[in-house]
């Protein structure tokens, strides 16, 4: 819970009697900012006011009135009539004001918040150092999984929470900035965000209906705070650094004593074992990051300004990668009269993205014998130097070098996204107020890929090189129309609204590819051949009727009810609209009169919900019958032609999930803080694209299928060790999660291959598996009588198990799957005086990740000509000398066993703990900068990412969140120095 201090001024009363009057006043905490929702009270009365959005109040009260606000009296008097000016002292008065809780559609005081909703301010999110919000909260909210999937400059994370609810329809949560539903994953600077508040439970998400089903993450950027002109500036260097994890390949030395060792393999010169040229470290280097702010904060009576401009750029730990990315936003409040405010919102975001068209696959395979640079310095063309005997041999088998390409070959993309909004709010009386949300975003972005005719890969396409170019628009516009109320009478409270929504979406995008281009030719039309040109527009659009009721009665017993009726235009005609709802309660037990004046329990509340939310489905398409152009290779006949393509399904509906939440939130002695959710979700009508045979003439039709479960638990504390009178202030904090999944039904009983990431499908939805189960041959060892690799065979009658050698006679089996058993985060804070030293750990315990990369570099041979792993601890290789508990077959060279081929084999634990930040800083006091005309001055030096523990042998064990982990680019360590000055 947020503390603060706070002061009272500005009492000002209209009346000048002894009789009844209206008092107002205004409530600020100790920085300044105005106070929402604080409770003002007439001591002995049940009469009671709560300050608004900005922190005014008006209450009846006489002379001699004492009003208590959290605590503190003040006494109405004839001598302060008009004229009443108090602060409070800030040191001595450490009061705590309670926080106030973004939903989305409302904003409540925690204690009246009977959702599960879990709130990370600006301060927590900024200790690490990223261009994106979602990584930022990696490890800080219960239940919500978070993995960074690729280090590659300018990539977001993966996000799951609670479980995964879906097959086919997507099982990402819904973003909301300022009130604004957010297509994907909003690219906003993370230096203009407030809070977040991740929405858990139906109570909570049901507001959203059609799209809530996954959660919601709501975004509240910053406002104008505070009195007069403050301007902020944050700068800051980052140093990024490669991060091989535990993935490292052979040096010559290795790689050579690997042949000699290989049956089979021919005769390798002896000075290669002496070659040795590390690709790997040749091709990475140090990373430069600049992270520059600026923010204005201007606040007057009537107007209030937030205005920021932004500028990151990153360099990758890989060579020829690079990120960019120029933002500026303004929030404004323009008070027209006392019951009108105008509040326009702008913010756009420019990027760039540069890469040279290689991985980190180019490096690992890459043979250390094969030196990529010629004695005058000039990179190796393979595929022409062998030949015209320039070098002497080599050995790669892709006759790839990356930095022939480099000096040519690129892709590159340009992004611009812009949000405008133009709202405004009528304050119809004191009780009920009219809000007018209206945006349209607008988002487009143009690529290119260029490959020299004359590079590698450019002379091994015919015609040779290529040019590729494509161009994407997405406009979005959002309405919606709310009437808001919001009334206490006596120890009752009542609050609500009713609301109209509607968004509309178009998409539309091109792109052409040609072949047989002159160097240097960047231009679309100087291709000799086509090879492709497509084009793609469509649109839907959403509306919504929406309305929630809260009453509360003194303070103790709070409860919510939420209703929506949702239309999607992706529907047909029969189930065009659904409805959606949530029932909450909430039970504030420390607020009991048994309980009201513990000294041991600060806060004591229990709070059930339960209801019934959606998922329309995350494809841009809908689900009417579709039609296809044949493209440029398969024309019908010399001329174009359409083809059926999707069919029809008038009674295809929304994925609906049933969810039923618990929790238990407790304080003890305002310095321990804990929250328990137990949680229930229950999703039907599960969405997938059902394939009809060939000979239908139809690829197939989207359908409702089956059912699965969720049910997990979450538990969360944070506390000050220390009292807070202390000079030295020690926070920690600590969440776990576990969720179990499982797949109830699915249509005819039958089972669904899920998307693969070789020669076929790895995973298979059935009923009573995780959603996420693996699907695949099970490996079994190696035989230590011929070295000879093993897989389980399992009678389909007797289920007897036996071990075969031939791959193709072991049969497929479900083994394991991707669910974590149990993860979360935890932190510690300490500060003295001005330093703070802070570091933060995120975990996972449990679950499979499949480690494809083995496949290629751990191969026993089936890839001589790829560079090899090196042997992890407790491997081991078998030989007729030493043929028992071997880990790994004969090592044979071309090997044709298919012992590297999909099996559990490759499947790895994907636990592990990593320190994700820790971060020192210094705030110098206000007194010692004054004179130099600065309020404030910070510094600070941070690292990222620099320790993790992990049995997983790949290069990140941050895999994506389907467990399919490939070699791909590994988040890196990162050291970061900045300054943060306030005028």
């Amino acid at each position: 819970m947020r503390k603060k201090q706070f002061r009272i001024f500005s009492l000002l009363f209209v009346l000048g009697s002894f009789a009844y009057a209206q008092t107002t006043g205004h409530v600020k905490d100790s920085d300044g900012f105005p106070e929402a929702d604080v409770e003002v009270k007439i001591k002995g009365t049940d009469k009671a006011a709560f300050t608004d959005e900005n922190g005014d109040f008006n209450i009846d009260a006489k002379i001699g009135d004492i009003l208590i606000i959290k605590g503190k009296e003040i006494t109405v008097t004839s001598e302060n009539l008009g004229d009443l000016s108090t602060q409070l002292n800030p040191k001595s008065e450490n009061i705590d004001l309670g926080t106030a809780v973004v939903t989305g559609y409302s904003t409540q005081r925690k204690e009246e918040v009977t959702a599960a909703v879990s709130v990370v301010n600006a301060k927590d999110l900024m200790d690490a150092k990223s261009p994106n919000i979602t990584n930022l909260l990696q490890g800080k909210v219960a239940g919500l999984r978070i993995t960074s999937s690729s280090g590659q400059p300018g990539s977001t994370a993966s996000l799951r929470l609670r479980g995964k609810t879906s097959i086919s329809a997507g099982t990402d949560a819904l973003w909301v900035v300022d009130g604004v539903i957010y297509h994907g994953t909003p690219n906003i600077n993370p230096n203009d965000v407030e809070t977040i508040s991740v929405l858990k439970d139906a109570a909570a998400t049901a507001q959203y209906g059609s799209r809530g089903a996954n959660g919601v993450v709501v975004v509240t950027t910053k406002r104008a705070r505070g009195n007069g002109l403050v301007i902020n500036a944050d700068y800051s260097t980052s140093y990024n650094r490669f991060n091989p994890g535990k993935f490292e390949v052979m040096n010559g030395s290795e790689l050579y004593n690997l042949f000699q060792n290989m049956k089979g393999a021919p005769k390798l010169p002896d000075a290669l074992a002496t070659t040795n040229y590390d690709w790997v470290k040749n091709g990475t280097k140090t990373g430069i990051v600049q992270d520059a702010n600026l923010s204005i904060n201007s606040n007057s009576e009537s107007t209030k300004l937030f205005s920021s401009i932004g500028y990151y750029n990153e360099e990758g730990t890989v060579k020829g990668y690079e990120y960019e990315r120029l933002s500026a936003r303004i929030n404004l409040d323009q008070k027209l009269s006392d019951r009108l405010t105008f509040k326009p919102k702008l913010n756009a975001t420019y990027t760039t993205r540069d890469s040279r068209q290689h991985d980190l696959y180019s490096m690992y395979m890459n043979m250390p014998w094969d030196n990529p640079f010629l004695p005058n310095g000039k990179p190796v063309n393979p595929r022409v130097d062998e030949e015209n005997k320039v070098i002497d041999k080599w050995y790669g088998r892709d006759y790839s070098n990356y930095y022939y390409d480099l000096q040519t070959n690129y892709s590159k993309s340009e992004n611009f996204d812009i949000q405008a909004n133009m709202d405004f709010s009528w304050k119809i009386s004191n009780s009920l107020t009219f809000e007018s949300t209206n945006n349209v975003q607008y988002y487009t972005t143009t690529s290119v890929g260029y490959t020299d005719p004359n590079s590698i890969s450019g002379m091994a396409s015919d015609p040779k090189g290529s040019i590729y170019q494509s161009s994407d628009k997405r406009v979005i516009r959002s309405f919606n129309q709310m009437l808001r109320y919001n009334r206490k009478f006596g120890l009752h409270s009542l609050a609500g609204y009713a609301a109209y929504e509607y968004n509309d979406y178009m998409y539309q995008s091109i792109d052409g590819t040609r072949r047989g281009i002159l160097p240097g030719s960047e231009i679309l039309n100087n291709g000799a051949l086509t090879i492709s040109a497509n084009g793609t527009k469509n649109d839907y659009a959403f509306q919504a009727g929406l309305a929630q009721v809260n009453y509360g009665y003194d303070n103790r017993y709070n409860f919510q009810a939420s209703y929506r009726l949702d239309g999607s235009s992706r529907f047909g005609k029969n189930n065009r609209y659904a409805s959606f709802y949530a029932f909450s309660a909430g039970w504030n037990i420390n607020n009991e009169a048994f309980l009201k004046d513990s000294k041991v329990i600060s806060n004591l509340k229990l709070r059930a919900s339960y209801g019934v939310v959606g998922n329309a489905g995350g494809n841009d398409g809908n689900y009417y019958r579709q039609y296809s152009l044949y493209g440029l290779s398969g024309q019908y006949d010399g001329n174009p032609a359409v083809t059926q393509g999707q069919y029809n399904n008038p009674n295809v509906t929304w994925e609906q999930t049933k969810d039923a939440n618990i929790g238990l939130e407790i304080g003890l002695l305002n310095r321990i803080n804990m929250t328990l959710d137990v949680y229930d979700k229950n999703t039907d009508k599960l969405l997938h694209f059902v394939t009809f045979p060939n000979t239908s003439g139809w690829s197939g039709y989207w359908d409702n299928v089956g059912k699965v479960n969720n049910k997990g638990i979450e538990f969360s504390i944070s506390a000050d060790i220390l009292p807070r009178s202390s000079e030295v202030q020690w926070n920690v904090s600590f969440n776990i999660a576990k969720n179990k999944n499982v797949v109830k039904d699915l249509y005819n009983d039958t089972t669904i291959n899920a998307d693969g990431i070789a020669e076929g499908s790895l995973k298979r939805v059935a009923e009573g598996y995780d959603i996420d189960t693996w699907y695949m041959r099970k490996w079994a060892g190696v035989d230590p009588s011929n070295g000879k690799p093993l897989w389980e065979k399992v009678d389909a009658t007797t289920g007897e198990i036996t071990k075969v050698s031939n791959y193709n006679q072991a049969t497929l089996q479900f083994i394991g799957n991707t669910t974590p058993d149990f993860n979360g985060g935890f932190a510690s804070s300490v500060s003295y005086k001005g330093f703070t030293l802070s570091a933060d750990f995120v975990y996972s315990k449990g679950g499979l990740a499949y480690n494809i990369g083995r496949s290629l570099f751990d191969s026993d041979g089936a890839y001589p000509y790829y560079n090899q792993m090196r042997m992890q601890s407790g491997w081991k290789r078998w030989t007729a000398a030493d043929p028992e508990n071997a880990t790994h077959p004969e090592l044979i060279f071309n090997n044709t066993s298919n012992s590297n081929k999909i099996s559990s084999r490759y499947l790895e634990d994907a636990s592990f703990l990593r320190m994700r930040s820790v971060r020192l800083g210094y705030n110098f006091d206000q007194k010692d900068i004054e004179r130099i005309g600065l309020k404030g001055l910070g510094l600070y030096i941070s690292g990222d990412n620099l320790w993790t523990a992990t049995k997983y042998t790949g290069a990140d064990i941050e895999a994506v969140i389907s467990g399919d982990r490939t070699n791909n680019y590994p988040n890196p360590k990162r050291f970061t120095f900045g300054v943060n000055l306030t005028f």
